[in-house]
Order: C-alpha cells, then structure tokens, then sequence
C-alpha cells in the first residue's frame, strides 16, 4: 500500500500564503490520480482539489478555485497545494489522498470514497 506524509502546514494570516507538500512511496503512485481534502473543527471532511496521474488535468473546490493549485511531480513522488489568498475559513486539517482507481484523470473525484489511501494531516490556521 502507498503511505502519504503531508507537511507545510502552519500558522498564517489572512491574505497569506502556505505550500503543503505531499510525500508517497510506493511502486505505482505515479498512475493514480492524487487529491487534497481538509477537516475543519465540527465539521465533515471535504473535498479542495484533484489532479490526475499524469499532472495534466486539476479540479478544484468553488471555495478554493483561484486561489489554491494542485500540482504534483512524480518523479519525486510529490504532490502540493499552493495556497494563496488564505483566508479565515481555510482553517483545517489538510489531508493528502491517492485516488482507488488507476490511471484516473481525477475527475468527478470529489468524495471520500473515491480515494483509498490517506496521509496523517497537517495543520493549517489562517488568522484574521
């Protein structure tokens, strides 16, 4: 199985910026689609952004397009989210999550069940 280990979280203020990056191993990382999904307190986890095995196709959350870019280089088994813009309501735990299904382009990947392996989480805090 793939193991995810996120990182680059922190404290920022509103209108900052944060780079989260997202580290896998595992022999077939590059053919599966990766995602980024975030927890705030008291509330259900959710989808931000998506993109596909091969780096070419992205989908983001309406809270986050715009101001968030997934990018990923599979040459170092890496995946980041670019946050710019930050904003109080991005407070959360950011997880990082590969994709069940391979060779997947990412899209309509939006739900919990649409990935099968998960990293432990960083924090993320936007203050105003």
């Amino acid at each position: 199985q793939v193991q995810l280990v996120e990182s680059g979280g922190g404290l920022v203020q509103a209108g900052g910026s944060l780079r989260l990056s997202c580290a896998a191993s595992g022999r077939t990382f590059s053919n599966y689609a990766m995602g980024w999904f975030r927890q705030a307190p008291g509330k259900e986890r959710e989808f931000v952004a998506a993109i596909g095995w091969r780096g070419r196709s992205t989908y983001y959350a309406d809270s986050v397009k715009g101001r968030f870019t997934i990018s990923r280089d599979n040459a170092k088994n890496m995946v980041y989210l670019q946050m710019n813009s930050l904003e109080a309501e991005d407070t959360a735990v950011y997880y990082c999550a590969r994709g069940s299904r391979l060779y997947s382009t990412g899209k309509g990947a939006t739900a919990h069940y649409d990935y099968d392996s998960w990293g432990q989480g960083t924090q993320v805090t936007v203050s105003s």
